[in-house]
């Protein structure tokens, strides 16, 4: 395989940190981003990676400045290996009933949940579109296809989030790039999940909460998909989840 790279954006110690692995085991370059603050967690994620025989960059990077954006994608596409693989997988899941919603929190929860994948997706598009070939992937959440009591900012940025992804695909299909969206429809095995939830998180010994590498597993098989049976969306949830 000529020499790739995978972009993780928001690659915590859960879902983003699994695919990042699941992409170094075939052979790819993973560079992996959180903000500044969480630079130590991603460089024990890439210290991990390279202990598995992977390959791993970390970046300090606030995906919601355009300039900041710009500038990783450039590093990356220069001193590192051309994009084979985007992951924008940024939440941003807070919970206020209405009349106690801030403009600040609506606000910042739309940047980091639908902007910075404009920001993510566009950057992406200019790298990969001159080589006809590539693959973006969004993150999505329960809250992409109905929103909730309570998560007003939450849904709003991620159906923002699946309509950006929609007409991406539309546009960049043709070009020879894929563009797909996937649906996470249930609780996932993280250590907020076992704090706050664990009722919930005691579901795991019977396979009821999602784990982040069979999630990881589905992105990859998507990236892997041939270009004669592209899918957009796929929705993933454990066996005992009711559907959305």
């Amino acid at each position: 395989m000529q020499k790739q790279s995978c972009l993780v954006i928001g690659a915590g110690d859960a879902t983003g940190g699994a695919i990042a692995r699941r992409f170094a085991r075939e052979g790819f370059e993973t560079c992996i981003v959180r903000r500044a603050r969480h630079l130590d967690d991603l460089n024990v994620l890439a210290d991990s990676i390279r202990t598995a025989g992977g390959s791993a960059h970390a970046f300090g990077v606030d995906a919601r400045e355009e300039e900041e954006m710009v500038n990783l994608f450039a590093k990356i596409e220069a001193d590192i290996a051309p994009l084979g693989a985007v992951v924008f997988n940024i939440g941003g899941n807070v919970n206020f009933p209405i009349a106690e919603m801030t403009t600040r929190v609506y606000r910042k929860v739309w940047e980091m949940s639908c902007f910075a994948g404009f920001l993510t997706g566009r950057e992406a598009a200019k790298a990969m579109t001159p080589r006809g070939k590539g693959t973006i992937l969004f993150t999505g959440a329960t809250a992409s296809i109905r929103g909730g009591a309570g998560y007003s900012a939450f849904a709003g940025a991620k159906h923002a989030l699946r309509a950006l992804a929609q007409s991406m695909a539309r546009e960049l299909g043709p070009k020879g790039i894929h563009v797909a969206h996937i649906i996470i429809d249930g609780a996932i095995d993280t250590a907020f999940v076992k704090e706050r939830f664990p009722e919930r998180y005691a579901l795991r010994e019977n396979d009821g909460i999602l784990q982040p590498e069979e999630i990881a597993e589905t992105y990859w098989q998507i990236h892997r998909q041939h270009r004669s049976a592209w899918s957009f969306e796929t929705d993933l949830r454990p066996w005992m989840e009711k559907m959305a």
